[in-house]
């Protein structure tokens, strides 16, 4: 089960990248002060590679034979009342994607579709864990260091806008890993769904 953890830290205006890592710096160290000491930002302002490398616009997932990036996988899912999925999105770079002025314009989100299968939207970011999960499941061995961690965070994450979060997912990622059902959940998506039920909200 992951547990999301609110911590009040003093915040740095401004969008530089230098502005960012010393948030992500404030909010580690109030962490650390409510006994959460090792923490690792998922992000491109985290200052260690792996939380770096972790970030969703790193990522990349099969797709038809090709590995595309994990945003484009995402956004060009999407089903809304008035269009989609946009499979011509798969094609655009990550940044493209998410900007695409038709996610913002079809009405509400009811679904997603790739690969000739469709996913509901409930549990709410029960697909783009599943999505992010397949994203980084090839490099599994590799991230089993990353159970020594008491937990993960992202500077980027606006709860007040988006309701999807990579650190959230890795740390979905990892409790599976730790709890030897890593392979299981990755067999399905009602499977990853069932192991993570403690960790959603089926409202």
């Amino acid at each position: 089960m992951v547990a999301e953890i609110p911590v009040e830290f003093k915040w740095h205006p401004g969008m530089s990248a230098s502005q960012k890592k010393r948030n992500v710096a404030s909010l580690h160290e109030a962490a650390s002060s409510r006994g959460l000491p090792h923490l690792l930002e998922i992000s491109s302002k985290s200052d260690r590679e792996i939380g770096r490398r972790l970030s969703a616009f790193h990522q990349t997932v099969l797709v038809g034979g090709s590995l595309i990036p994990l945003e484009s996988a995402f956004q060009g899912s999407k089903i809304f009342e008035r269009g989609g999925p946009y499979f011509d999105v798969l094609t655009m770079s990550a940044r493209d994607a998410k900007s695409d002025p038709r996610l913002r314009n079809s009405g509400r989100l009811i679904g997603f579709e790739i690969s000739g299968t469709k996913y509901p939207t409930r549990p709410v970011t029960a697909f783009y864990d599943w999505m992010y999960t397949k994203s980084i499941f090839p490099a599994r061995n590799w991230l089993k260091r990353l159970g020594k961690m008491d937990g993960f965070t992202d500077i980027e994450f606006n709860p007040e806008k988006s309701i999807n979060c990579q650190a959230r997912s890795c740390a979905l990622f990892i409790a599976l890993e730790k709890r030897g059902l890593l392979d299981e959940a990755m067999s399905s998506f009602q499977r990853f769904v069932e192991l993570n039920e403690g960790s959603y909200s089926f409202a």
